[in-house]
């Protein structure tokens, strides 16, 4: 008997199944990895590097690595990991550098970025915000963050575990944000009073939900 192989229906059989196995594979080439990716960057503020055991300051309009000061009239700055004040250790959640939204001017100013978003599209929005309770009163005793979606206030989270501990302890918060345009504005504003000299941010991520998760 002759063999079958190469026979071209065979042959017109193993065409279709390769451009099956071709489309199989481009469709999911093409699907977006929901979650994957943190389309917020710098979110952890790595850079610009500062002095370990120091910070840097930022005045409001002026701009570092992917973020712009905004709010009032005022100052924020990139924090070392390895800060200690009033006997406190002012640890980051992600890294070796976190975000003091108070800076030295203790007002309510704060950082902003703009991202690439797809309108109607829901999006998860996540971030830890950091608090020490100082007994001697001049690192407070809670940590409060506003978070504003293009201007419009839409979280306020605020943390008061640091309470008996040495050391920054880190909040998680997470929210749903839904775009309604090709860009979206999020800003972290220091909600704290103005005799509070920290407000820790820190782990800003931004992803995409899957279809139908709201």
């Amino acid at each position: 008997m002759r063999s079958r192989i190469g026979s071209p229906t065979n042959l017109n059989k193993s065409n279709r199944l390769r451009a099956a196995a071709m489309i199989v594979f481009l469709c999911f080439c093409v699907i977006p990895a929901f979650g994957a990716t943190n389309l917020i960057k710098n979110g952890s503020f790595e850079t610009p590097k500062v002095p370990v055991g120091g910070f840097t300051l930022f005045a409001k309009g002026t701009a570092f690595s992917q973020w712009t000061v905004v709010g009032v009239a005022g100052n924020m700055a990139i924090v070392s990991g390895n800060f200690v004040g009033d006997g406190l250790a002012f640890v980051a959640k992600g890294g070796k550098q976190w975000v003091d939204l108070t800076g030295l001017s203790n007002t309510a100013t704060g950082i902003a970025q703009t991202v690439a978003t797809t309108p109607g599209a829901f999006y998860t929005l996540s971030f830890f915000v950091g608090n020490v309770v100082d007994p001697r009163g001049a690192f407070g005793a809670s940590s409060t963050v506003r978070v504003k979606v293009n201007g419009k206030l839409v979280l306020t989270a605020k943390n008061s575990m640091g309470a008996g501990v040495s050391k920054q302890v880190w909040q998680k918060f997470t929210m749903t944000i839904k775009a309604t345009g090709p860009q979206t504005a999020i800003s972290f504003i220091n909600g704290d009073k103005s005799n509070d000299e920290a407000c820790g941010l820190d782990a800003v991520s931004l992803t995409l939900n899957p279809p139908g998760v709201e």
